[in-house]
């Protein structure tokens, strides 16, 4: 492990790194088009205020992964409340139809975290292979249904 690899804070050095995958109420499928894009920015912006940093990040239809770095100063289940309830006030108010399907809260209340060793270098190359490995099966199904044929 190199040094630069380690957060240093005024009295820690430490290298916490979590998975966090949350979803909407009811797991809809509304993480789409502009919302999708406004969750991901909404998201990077709260990281960016409590000094987290996103390795890796992935908005589905119906869930978001998080792959993160963060200080000792928080707990993995404060940063997720942090993130699900200030996305959710912003999303409800950018976006008046949410408010309408969910009412007060866009998020299920529950969470899955998984601490990741080394900086999860395994689990973010795991996911970033299944995730380009889903996009080419999606760009072949958009080929074939265009009629051109199999990719090969």
């Amino acid at each position: 492990m190199e040094r630069r690899e380690l957060r240093h804070d005024r009295h820690t050095v430490s290298l916490l790194t979590d998975h966090i995958v949350f979803s909407p109420k009811y797991r809809g499928k509304i993480l789409v088009g502009d919302v999708a894009l406004a969750v991901e920015g909404i998201i990077r912006k709260i990281c960016k205020e409590m000094k987290i940093e996103i390795s890796d990040m992935a908005v589905n239809v119906d869930h978001v992964h998080l792959f993160i770095e963060y200080s000792p100063k928080y707990s993995v289940s404060f940063i997720a409340k942090r993130i699900k309830g200030r996305s959710s006030r912003e999303l409800r108010e950018a976006f008046p139809h949410l408010e309408e399907w969910c009412g007060k809260g866009l998020w299920a209340p529950s969470c899955f975290h998984a601490s990741l060793v080394m900086g999860g270098r395994l689990w973010r190359d795991t996911f970033r292979t299944r995730r380009l490995r889903m996009r080419n099966r999606y760009i072949q199904a958009l080929y074939l249904s265009a009629g051109f044929g199999d990719l090969g």
